[in-house]
């Protein structure tokens, strides 16, 4: 009884941040190299949705940082797709994970960075690998799910940008 009370008193002088424990990425690196007004640089390479976040400082104090999606080439085949956060919502409850937050600092102000959410949804099914522990499709067997209506649901991918930081003044 006692320690049912201890906890939550504990609990109650927890501020609310603390408690409401954000997603933690399933990769961490350190911040990106700071980034000069105009320079165009890669956020982060998607290659199973063929993708590039490409990114760059505006040096607008209205939209301080533009961020594109870039298809890496025109040959190459996505294993997964690309959505647009607005629509979809990534969230934990939703299934989605927080794969990377990548941070990139602005050279010309140093207490500004761009900060990038990248969220991923795995298929579901696990992808059966062969005897040489390869994955391959066979063109009458995908034909046969196609027109059964089977076919596997492709990964998902998604990004959210923000920009953190006081704006500095020129």
């Amino acid at each position: 009884m006692m320690k049912a009370a201890a906890v939550l008193i504990l609990l109650t002088a927890l501020p609310l941040p603390v408690l409401a424990a954000s997603a933690k990425p399933e990769i961490e690196r350190p911040a990106g190299s700071a980034q000069a007004d105009g320079a165009v640089h890669t956020v982060r390479q998607i290659p199973e949705a063929c993708t590039r976040i490409e990114g760059r400082f505006t040096g607008d104090a209205a939209s301080p940082y533009d961020m594109q999606l870039v298809r890496t080439s025109a040959q190459c085949q996505p294993r997964a797709v690309f959505l647009d956060f607005a629509r979809v919502t990534p969230s934990e409850a939703a299934g989605w994970k927080l794969n990377e937050v990548v941070r990139i600092p602005s050279a010309a102000c140093r207490s500004r960075q761009a900060q990038v959410e990248v969220w991923r949804k795995p298929a579901g099914q696990q992808v059966a690998l062969d005897g040489q522990g390869q994955s391959r499709v066979y063109l009458g067997d995908a034909k046969t799910q196609a027109a059964a209506g089977k076919l596997a649901a492709l990964p998902a991918y998604s990004a959210r940008l923000s920009v953190e930081g006081a704006a500095c003044t020129r």
